[in-house]
Formats: C-alpha cells, structure tokens, sequence
C-alpha cells in the first residue's frame, strides 16, 4: 500500500507580521518626508538622518550613525515647530506679488525687493520718500506706492504674519540746532510715521514692531548723494516665524 506524501511544513519568506510592521514604517517615513522643509536642507543632518533610517528593520547594521545629540535628538519633541511648507509657499508667492506689484518703483529704484533671514524685505528708498534731515513722507509723491503697500500688507498670502518697520538714516550728522537730538531718533520717527500711515490705511497696528537704526546699517555709500538717498529709507520687513 502507498505511503501518503506528508505536506511540507513551514513555508519560505518572512512571517506575516513583518508586512504589517514594513507598512507602518513606510508611513511614517512618507509622514516625516511630508514634513521636511527642503528649503532649509543641512547636509550633515541630512546624511545623519538617511545613516539612521538604515538601521530600522530587522537587527541594525553595524557602523550606521544615529541622531546626534542636540537639536537633532528632540526631533520627535520639536517636530510640530518645523516651519510649514504651506507658509514657506505663501512667503513666496508674497515676494513675487511685491515684486510685480512695484515693477515700475523697483525699476526706478524707488523700492527695493529682497529677502533674507528676517524674510521679505521691502525697503523704501531715495529722496522720493525722505528729504534729508526730514521724518516727513514725501505723501503727494508716494500715496500710490504706500497704498498698494497697504493692500499687499493686509493680502490673504500674508494673513497671519508680523511686520517690523526699520528705519534708517545716512550718516550725515543731525543739525544741533534742529529737532533732532541724534540720527536715533530721526530714523525711529521716520519708522513711526510710516506705521501711521498704514495704520490709517487699515493695516492693523497690533501687527507691526517698529524699530530705528540710524546710520548703523547703509546699503550704499554715504560718499555720493545717490548712496545717502538709499540710505535714508524706511524697510518693512514681513518677518518669518523665527524673528517673531
């Protein structure tokens, strides 16, 4: 009489609870890839994150790097303070709105567009708004400038966010008989009397930091007129979160 075969036992691959734990990780990975800022990429933190992702599975592999301590070590801690891709995008979409918006001024150099790591800096420049010695907007030259200011200001693409009024002056020293005690003051009264007027014009007033630096930070040379009517101006930097 034939024996009967035995069914073989034990079949090849990995157990069954290995699928489930590969999906988990693989959607935690996508969650943290989400999340990631590629605008701000530090390579060294970069390689030391991929080393570590290497080690996940089943028994690590020797030499991989693990998360270092510091910032790095409180990733899991500190992840929800990561800046967010969707303000990032709106902080751009805002630079280019501001760069269109005063084609005609940035063209004149009248208006200056940059950013830097305060964020979006949009700087009033030359004697079109500020006479030497003077706190005074020059309003029947630049209403039009200011207000399409205003309205770029209060745009939903900037909903949410501070602004910080830095006024500056060249480095011509104040008349000891005029109203000014030093430069200091004169580049602080020229910030606040900007802040009035986008105030009036609906910008709301809670949103605003205002600051004076007198001759302390030129962007031109104090040597010729053309770089002290540069110098003598008034930016309005659209902060991002971390100069809050």
């Amino acid at each position: 009489m034939a024996k009967k075969q035995k069914k073989s036992e034990g079949g090849g691959g990995a157990p069954e609870w290995m699928v489930t734990y590969s999906d988990m990780v693989t959607l935690l990975l996508t969650f943290f890839a989400a999340l990631f800022n590629v605008s701000e990429v530090d390579e060294v933190q970069l390689q030391q994150m991929i080393s570590s992702l290497n080690n996940i599975g089943m028994g690590a592999m020797e030499g991989g790097a693990t998360l270092t301590a510091g910032r790095n070590a409180d990733l899991g801690n500190t992840i929800m303070s990561l800046p967010s891709m969707e303000k990032g995008k709106s902080m751009s979409t805002a630079k280019k709105k501001a760069t269109s918006l005063f084609a005609p001024e940035v063209k004149s150099n009248k208006v200056r567009i940059t950013s830097d790591e305060r964020g979006l800096v949009i700087s009033l420049a030359s004697d079109a708004f500020f006479a030497p010695a003077s706190a005074q907007i020059n309003i029947e030259e630049t209403r039009d400038i200011l207000l399409r200011l205003g309205a770029l200001l209060n745009s939903e693409e900037l909903q949410g966010r501070k602004f910080r009024i830095e006024g500056h002056t060249d480095a011509t020293p104040v008349d000891p008989n005029g109203p000014w005690p030093s430069n200091w003051d004169l580049s602080t009264a020229r910030s606040i009397n900007v802040l009035r007027y986008l105030t009036d014009i609906g910008v709301e007033e809670k949103r605003f930091q205002v600051a004076g630096f007198a001759d302390t930070m030129p962007v031109a040379s104090n040597d010729t007129p053309e770089g002290r009517a540069y110098n003598r101006r008034v930016d309005i930097v659209v902060l991002d979160e971390g100069h809050l």
